[in-house]
């Protein structure tokens, strides 16, 4: 009975091995109505999976920094697929995004207006034309969740105390970083864009770098990582 009971020991050891291990803040707690709270720790949200791996160049770090911008200014460069938040003392934190695609790219000086997590998402009119067009029915408002396009966190932007349809946000497709993907939004993955929400206050300026040149001039030189930057943590 004894060597029995070893032998079923070591098979329940096994099995809990090779379960994968969660934590307790991995998934959105359910509300009463079944509804994602939106308090959750998004930064370790499950994903969904795909192939497609987003590429090392596009993951969150701290580089060498050289702009006129004062610190606190985030600066979005659409050629290359970066937003950068700009700390001071030559230093940014630099992020992958996906940008627009051909047709939907754009350019100019804008504010962060309002900040929402977990935000709903409400296509205009016209992209929901378009894309009916294409067979594909949109929804007139889709509640915040895992499955929402605009991911788990939202900064709206504004040009002359208006909203211009463009957001910065997350996304449920993490593989599109690095892409021309969007109708013009701004996409981060959801761990980077939780990490910027906090971090980018309402009324933060917003330049963005892309086609018309409406940014007007703006400077900034990317010098690459800044190895003692990542090690010890500057700014977050």
């Amino acid at each position: 009975m004894r060597k029995y009971a070893s032998i079923l020991l070591a098979a329940a050891v096994a099995a809990a091995e090779a379960m994968p291990v969660t934590s307790a803040n991995a998934f959105p707690a359910a509300g009463k109505s079944g509804q994602v709270e939106t308090t959750s720790n998004v930064t370790l949200v499950a994903q969904p999976q795909s192939k497609k791996q987003v590429a090392a160049k596009y993951k969150r770090t701290k580089v060498r920094f050289v702009t006129d911008q004062t610190p606190g200014t985030v600066i979005v460069d659409t050629n290359n697929k970066y937003l950068y938040y700009v700390e001071g003392n030559n230093k940014a934190t630099r992020y992958g995004i996906g940008v627009g695609r051909d047709g939907f790219g754009w350019s100019g000086v804008v504010k962060v207006g309002r900040k929402a997590e977990w935000p709903t998402w409400t296509p205009p009119a016209e992209m929901r034309r378009r894309e009916a067009k294409k067979g594909r029915i949109l929804p007139a408002v889709q509640q915040g969740g895992l499955d929402n396009p605009l991911g788990a966190r939202a900064l709206y932007l504004y040009q002359g105390g208006r909203d211009t349809i463009f957001r910065i946000h997350g996304t449920n497709q993490p593989w599109t970083i690095g892409q021309n993907m969007s109708s013009g939004c701004i996409r981060m993955m959801n761990k980077d864009v939780e990490h910027l929400y906090a971090r980018a206050d309402i009324g933060t300026k917003v330049i963005v770098v892309g086609p018309g040149n409406r940014q007007g001039s703006v400077s900034y030189n990317d010098r690459g990582v800044d190895f003692f930057g990542n090690l010890f943590g500057f700014g977050g």
